[in-house]
């Protein structure tokens, strides 16, 4: 391992042991970061110096990230997308009330893995999409809708068996694949930290630095996050179509990830 590597993984064990509440928490930091610098010989002055230097260049950042135009029909479940592949990134999302953008709170180099896949999974579901459309499978299907109406001034609800109409089709559809998407990056991304850690040489302290990350990313978001309440994906008025949602979910693990795409944020975070 290199100084510079070596450097800062002791320095951030030492910022994880002075930060934590959990005495137990902050001895078993402590002791890890002795260890390293013992067998390196480094002094911990000097890597805590080090890390807070090496920090000032990165740190949790937030961007705004469009997703379409107020009103455009199916923009929740291009966030549903967009919020599946940032969690399997270590990326943390806030959404507007329309879903009209995506508050992403990150380093920048996951917010920026975030966006390559995002930008190509959007296009693949869209067109996967339209072609289940087109091919009017979804057509033999009905669905059960919940009505809402007033009668004498009380509001009474009752659900009807109605036929699939096409937009509902596409949003199960949709839905589906983000769903399917989050969970193969998911499975990726806990592979890679897990090869890791088995992977790493005596005292790298892999796991304590993944644990790092994940607290820091955290206190920022808490600090700079100011969303009130939670975004809510589609309705249950919006029907459903269990038809749509197998093709959708076929779709999303055919979709084309891209090995180098899914282990480029896991590899960085190892590195840090």
């Amino acid at each position: 391992m290199s100084s510079d590597k070596m450097l800062t993984r002791i320095g951030g064990l030492l910022r994880q042991a002075e930060s934590t509440d959990n005495p137990h928490e902050a001895e078993a930091f402590m002791e890890a970061a002795q260890r390293l610098a013992t067998s390196a010989s480094v002094d911990l002055a000097v890597a805590r110096s080090h890390s807070a230097s090496r920090e000032r260049q990165a740190a949790p950042t937030q961007k705004v990230i469009p997703i379409g135009e107020p009103g455009k029909r199916g923009l929740k479940t291009y966030v549903q997308l967009f919020v599946a592949i940032a969690h399997a990134n270590d990326v943390q999302c806030d959404v507007s009330r329309s879903s009209t953008q995506v508050f992403a709170y990150g380093f920048d180099s996951d917010i920026e893995t975030t966006e390559a896949l995002y930008s190509s999974l959007l296009i693949q579901m869209v067109r996967a999409s339209d072609a289940y459309i087109k091919s009017g499978a979804y057509k033999s299907e009905t669905a059960i809708r919940t009505v809402s109406e007033i009668k004498n001034r009380r509001r009474y609800t009752r659900r009807e068996e109605v036929p699939v109409a096409a937009v509902t089709a596409r949003l199960n559809f949709q839905t589906a694949f983000a769903a399917r998407i989050g969970q193969r990056l998911g499975e990726v991304k806990k592979d890679t930290e897990a090869k890791a850690i088995a992977q790493e040489q005596q005292g790298a302290g892999t796991a304590l630095v993944l644990r790092n990350k994940e607290v820091e990313l955290r206190d920022y978001y808490r600090q700079t996050s100011t969303a009130r309440g939670h975004w809510r994906g589609q309705s249950a008025n919006a029907g459903y179509s269990e038809g749509a949602r197998k093709a959708g979910d076929r779709a999303g693990r055919n979709a084309k990830i891209g090995a180098h795409a899914e282990l480029d944020s896991a590899s960085r975070q190892l590195g840090r």
